[in-house]
């Protein structure tokens, strides 16, 4: 069956969330405008103490194409994340990028996760599928981030080599269709739950190879809570979702009575 072709991507907003990233974000949102002119960019700032709220300001200030959302405080990832697409679809965009502003996504990777979208609901920048890979990671890290996305997809079958990857797009209309409104992870898991949703809608989710650098200017994000949060309701999605797999190959192997 041949699939009806998806709506051009016109208007694009690059969500950037924001927590004590002063000395990078100018670094990211220029080079992002530089690359790919033609989208907006979309600063989330979870009111960081080091005054990086006030930097995304400044440089709203001198782009039109530049917006600042301000947050009242750190609530997570995942918090942020659904603030922005709440703005973006109330905006009437068409796709929106989830980016990181620390550099680790790579804006010149941006055209290509883009041109990706124009036959997909969903674009992930996958590290983990052939051609990726990741830039200053210790050898934990990289068994941590393998080991985790292994155990998703045994754990979900879920053909995805790299669901907690953070460097993605998503068409507006997929967002709508994934149902938002009972997001409960706040965390890095965040990115698992969208993934997952995706995969359950039915939604095409296809990976593009790119290259993940470490950030070299502040401290990762990555805590024991966040990985905790990730591991318990992955487990429980996991646990659900093979219930649910035993119930109905149960129920296609009862009989059949029929009445005379």
């Amino acid at each position: 069956m041949t699939e009806t072709a998806r709506p051009p991507l016109r208007r694009v907003a690059v969500l950037i969330p924001t927590y004590n990233e002063r000395d990078t974000l100018p670094v990211v949102v220029r080079r992002v405008r530089q690359l790919v002119p033609e989208v907006d960019v979309v600063v989330l700032d979870d009111n960081s103490p080091d005054g990086t709220g006030a930097v995304a300001d400044a440089l709203a200030a001198e782009d039109a194409q530049v917006h600042v959302l301000h947050r009242a405080g750190k609530e997570g990832l995942g918090a942020a994340y659904l603030a922005g697409f709440r703005w973006a679809l109330d905006a009437g965009y068409d796709a929106v990028v989830e980016m990181d502003a620390d550099g680790s996504h790579r804006p010149e990777h941006l055209p290509t996760l883009l041109a990706a979208a124009e036959d997909a609901d969903a674009v992930i920048g996958s590290r983990w599928i052939r051609g990726g890979s990741v830039v200053n990671w210790p050898l934990h890290r990289k068994a941590l981030s393998v080991g985790g996305n292994l155990y998703v997809r045994l754990l979900l079958g879920m053909p995805v080599h790299d669901a907690t990857a953070g460097y993605r797009v998503y068409r507006a209309e997929a967002l709508r269709t994934m149902g938002l409104d009972d997001v409960a992870s706040q965390g890095y898991c965040f990115q698992t739950d969208l993934t997952w949703r995706a995969v359950k809608a039915g939604l095409t989710v296809v990976e593009v190879p790119i290259t993940f650098v470490e950030r070299e200017v502040g401290q990762s994000k990555m805590s024991r809570d966040i990985m905790t949060e990730s591991l318990r309701l992955i487990t429980a999605w996991g646990v659900r979702h093979r219930a649910h797999q035993v119930r109905d190959l149960v129920g296609s192997r009862e009989p059949r009575w029929h009445s005379l």
